[in-house]
């Protein structure tokens, strides 16, 4: 009987190993997949690809207004000039260090604005977190990244504003062709701070992912925001660009997924 019991177990561990083997391999064929239609390409897709896709939606020559939310060192920028070669570009970079860096790299550039502040839903002060001075990860949130051993110690005090006061106070509440938002988990509170200024805006490029399990932020946040405000929603992916027209819950994937959102009323 024993003997039996031993070839019955043997085989269950057997099977168990298969198990775990299939399952290795399902995950890695569901993230291809996902992979395919945009989820989790952010990190992939490069900078000047996004532009590209913005661009398809304006005649890159008319572009007067492009606005950089989270500048880090510049390269977003650098290549919005090329693309859109008339316009202004106002950049917004609270990390003292890439501050400094983005004077450096536009001193000569009378058509770049630089703007030492973050951007979220409220006016006042904040602490900005990062694993290092300058870092293209710091968030306003403290960020749990253990699990890749990544450590935010690093802090720095910086002044906070939301866009539509900069936008009434400074813009004279003008018409916004291009805006780029990448910071860290704090796109949705980016979104909420523009206020009526949202009406005056085009085009909305920003980025989605890991940085939301931080700031407890959900996908459904987004798609219904943009919604409201009659903007067309699309997901950057390998392929291009995929429209998206209904919520899914698949859609809550959180590794680095870029999205452009298109007004239908400025457009």
């Amino acid at each position: 009987m024993s003997k039996y019991i031993i070839k019955f177990l043997s085989f269950l561990a057997d099977s168990l190993s298969l198990l775990e083997i299939m399952n290795k391999y399902i995950i890695k064929f569901l993230y291809f997949l996902n992979f395919l239609l945009g989820r989790g390409y952010g990190s992939n897709n490069s900078i000047r690809q996004e532009i590209k896709l913005v661009s398809k939606f304006t005649i890159p020559q008319e572009v007067k207004l492009c606005i950089d939310i989270g500048g880090n060192r510049g390269k977003y920028s650098e290549d919005l000039e090329k693309v859109f070669p008339n316009s202004k570009i106002i950049i917004f970079e609270p990390q003292h260090k890439c501050f400094e860096l983005l004077q450096e790299k536009f001193r000569d550039r009378d058509n770049v604005q630089l703007i030492s502040k973050a951007l979220s839903n409220f006016d006042g002060k904040s602490i900005i977190y990062s694993d290092k001075q300058g870092s293209g990860l710091a968030s306003l949130t403290k960020r749990n990244l253990e699990h890749v051993n990544i450590n935010f110690e690093t802090t720095e005090n910086v002044e906070v504003t939301n866009f539509f006061k900069f936008w009434k106070e400074n813009l004279n509440s003008i018409d916004i062709d291009v805006v780029k938002i990448d910071v860290e988990g704090h796109e949705m509170d980016v979104l909420l701070g523009m206020g009526e200024a949202i009406e005056k805006i085009k085009i909305i490029q920003f980025e989605f992912g890991g940085c939301n399990i931080d700031t407890r932020t959900y996908f459904i946040d987004f798609f219904e925001f943009f919604k409201k405000h009659k903007f067309n929603l699309f997901r950057i992916s390998p392929i291009g660009l995929i429209g998206i027209n209904a919520y899914s819950e698949f859609d809550e994937f959180f590794s680095t997924t870029n999205f452009i959102a298109v007004s239908t009323e400025m457009n």
